[in-house]
């Protein structure tokens, strides 16, 4: 009788001695399993399998069971548990006792029968018949719990002859198969003698029509012959089916698939540089990177004829023409456009495709749009590929690599396809709001190219040259009809429109001139509208924002920071102020990690600099310090508020106001020092739109500042600091 051993009860699976078993538990499932084998220190534990798998009580157990030795226990993915038992021994067992919520149980070793005669005819024999010998569950568990090894040997025995004559009947089918396959050759020719004569009566099948016109498409393709013969191996399978076949509208949707993709099917590119410049100039204003981009790649080409397309990656606000400039740049090359928009989406089959092992089965987006395309060189929109989401189905973003890869995609494969289609000629053109959110592993392929804000100057050079006259077409006037003076449509810009590009002041025109169309079906004596600032109040209401609204008067406690948000660069009146409490610090409006850091470091700062400031130490005494920055439904982070926050706290601090025709942006770090930040174009542009006329800037973004506009900067005055010091200088010692 050997020491007391854990027993583990499992149903399905049976394990013998000299035998492995694997075995997988789920962490959240089974936990009262796992902690079974954490409690077992020797590494043996008794298998058992209940006689009746739907009743496992103690009762109910078998007297016999396999001696494991646990050979190994590690945690694997999708967080669980996984056990290798080796077989030792059969066991007989003998009383069960429960422990703490486990059962032990003590045991014997069953050990065999001496050699006798009978033991050794048997064994030959089995030798002799040994074949592979696959068992049922419940036959194994007849072996499991018979102990007398003459048994067994005879149980082996039957089922190795049962199984022989099965093999034996395979035989017999295969051999019948053989010759029916013979017979097909010969049904092969009647079948098609049938056609001819359907054909000769006007009888032919709708299914036999489709085969024919399969067959004549595949003769014409354009792609190698290894995928011709792949689609011929399914128009012949197809014309095998039984019509009442669920396969067959399977294999069907297929071979359309196959069909219909543009193999080596490509357009030829515009080789008129200036012709292309024109057409890019005729639609988009200014954009002068992006467009020269596409002139340099089509020179190049045609210096080399054997150029990869650039993988382009648009990034810039909303509504600054990303999209409809990428749709430009194909009708500039004479080449078709396929898009697809990625945001969102965070399945990888919407990539690679799904398998085709159900109905409904599709290839991904990319042979999608190259179905609608026709063509294998089309320029590809890959919207918003800032937007893309990943989970248990897959990241998507990661599947996108090998496509925009210059190396891989050539040849690309579709899991529903699953034939290499060339990708290497396709112009493939990502758009972005932010560059900070595409991922990473993607902006390593993609050759960025910032799309910044519109001026106000620009929107009204866009609306005079691009917006006004279409607008005017699709509306059915002219403009000896309507006309809009330059302070009119700036009127509109300023204060209708709140936006880093031109959608919205598109929208805006476009009502205004509705419901001049309508004035003029009603009142047939107007025949002409002159547009002012008393038709636009009258058409569009009242003004819907007003910039230097905050800038009318100074405050203790206020400045104005700027901001990079979905409608470009905006100014943000960050507020502070001071009360008895508990000497906390109290952030409102929506503030980010890093944006609480920036406030937590200003505050520092302050404090370890009070002489400095003039500010005395007992203001941090028994006083709440509460920074709020409006529109506090608005999520706001980043680094760029840290010297805004600064100078707003040694204001209150100091009880002096700071004029509010100054703005700044800039981090700060612990030691005072000013770091550069991104998006300034766009910051200074909602600057001046907000009538700011002093900026502070980080040294290192005077190189940002070639960028900006020269009737901006014109009218602001930028002042470059490498430390708030020279902030605090210019404010406070004026003051």
């Amino acid at each position: 009788m050997k020491n007391k051993k854990y027993i583990l009860v499992i149903k399905n699976m049976i394990i013998f001695p000299n035998n492995n078993l694997r075995l997988e538990f789920d962490n959240d499932d089974d936990k009262k399993e796992i902690e079974l084998f954490d409690k077992i220190k020797d590494n043996l534990v008794i298998i058992v399998n209940p006689i009746n798998d739907d009743n496992i009580s103690l009762t109910a157990l078998p007297k016999y069971g396999v001696l494991c030795e646990i050979k190994l226990k590690m945690n694997v993915p999708n967080n669980k548990t996984r056990i290798i038992l080796e077989g030792l021994d059969r066991v007989e067992i003998f009383s069960i006792i429960e422990e703490n919520e486990y059962f032990k149980t003590n045991y014997k070793i069953i050990n065999f029968k001496e050699d006798t005669t009978e033991n050794k005819y048997y064994y030959k024999l089995l030798i002799k018949q040994l074949s592979f010998l696959p068992l049922e569950y419940n036959d194994k568990k007849k072996y499991s719990y018979t102990i007398d090894e003459v048994k067994r040997a005879k149980y082996l025995i039957e089922d190795m002859r049962r199984d022989i004559k099965f093999a034996e009947l395979e035989q017999d089918i295969d051999a019948e198969v053989e010759q029916e396959l013979n017979e097909s050759q010969k049904e092969y020719f009647l079948r098609e003698k049938i056609k001819v004569i359907q054909k000769e009566i006007g009888d032919t099948n709708c299914k036999d029509i489709e085969v024919e016109k399969y067959r004549k498409k595949i003769s014409k393709l354009k792609c190698n012959s290894k995928i011709k013969e792949r689609i011929r191996r399914e128009v012949d399978r197809y014309e095998s089916l039984n019509s009442n076949s669920p396969e067959l509208a399977m294999v069907q949707e297929y071979i359309e698939w196959m069909i219909n993709l543009p193999w080596n099917v490509y357009t030829k590119d515009v080789s008129n540089l200036n012709k292309v410049k024109n057409t890019l100039d005729s639609s988009h204003y200014a954009l002068e990177d992006v467009k020269m981009r596409i002139i340099e790649y089509l020179a190049v080409k045609q210096n080399t004829n054997n150029l990869r397309s650039p993988i382009i990656c648009l990034v810039g606000p909303p509504g600054v023409g990303k999209t409809s400039l990428a749709q430009s740049i194909a009708a500039s090359l004479g080449r078709k456009v396929a898009k697809m928009s990625v945001g969102g989406i965070n399945d990888e089959a919407e990539i690679f495709g799904h398998r085709r092992t159900y109905v409904g089965a599709n290839p991904g987006r990319i042979i999608q749009g190259l179905r609608k395309a026709g063509t294998a060189n089309p320029v590809f929109i890959i919207d918003e590929i800032d937007k893309m989401t990943k989970d248990i189905k897959g990241d998507p973003a990661s599947a996108l690599l090998e496509v925009l890869d210059p190396e891989q995609n050539n040849k690309f494969i579709d899991h529903y396809i699953e034939e290499e289609f060339d990708l290497s000629q396709v112009m493939f053109i990502a758009t972005a709001n932010y560059v900070e959110q595409i991922p990473y592993e993607l902006k390593d392929r993609l050759e960025l190219i910032n799309i910044s804000s519109y001026t106000e100057y620009e929107k009204l050079d866009i609306a005079k040259n691009y917006l006004i006259p279409r607008e005017l077409e699709e509306h059915g006037l002219t403009s000896m009809q309507v006309q809009i003076a330059d302070n009119e449509i700036m009127y509109l810009i300023r204060n209708y429109t709140k936006e880093a590009g031109v959608r919205e002041l598109e929208r805006v025109l476009a009502s205004l001139l509705r419901k001049i169309v309508k004035e003029l079906l009603f009142d047939n004596s107007k025949i002409f509208y002159n547009i002012d600032k008393n038709i636009i109040n009258k058409f569009l209401g009242k003004e819907k924002y007003s910039y230097n609204a905050t800038l009318d008067s100074s405050q203790v406690g206020v400045v104005n920071g700027m901001a990079y948000t979905i409608f470009g660069g905006d100014i943000l009146q960050i507020e502070a102020t001071l009360f008895k409490g508990k000497s906390e610090l109290i952030l409102t409006g929506s503030l980010g990690k890093v944006m609480q850091e920036s406030c937590q470091i200003a505050l520092d700062y302050i404090k370890s600099n009070m002489q400095t400031f003039g500010i005395s130490s007992t203001i941090f005494d028994k006083n709440d310090i509460h920074i709020h920055v409006p529109e506090g439904a608005v999520a706001k982070d980043g680094p760029s508020a840290g010297v805004a926050i600064t100078t707003l706290l040694i204001s209150l601090f100091t009880n002096k106001k700071v004029p509010q025709d100054i703005a700044m942006t800039g981090e700060i770090t612990l030691r005072g020092r000013v770091l550069p930040i991104g998006g300034l174009k766009e910051k200074i542009i909602g600057a001046h739109r907000a009538g700011i006329k002093k900026i502070f800037i980080p040294l290192d973004n005077e190189k940002d500042l070639e960028q900006i506009p020269n009737d901006i900067k014109q009218e602001i005055e930028f002042i470059k600091v490498n430390n708030y010091m020279d902030i605090f200088k210019k404010i406070f010692s004026n003051l």
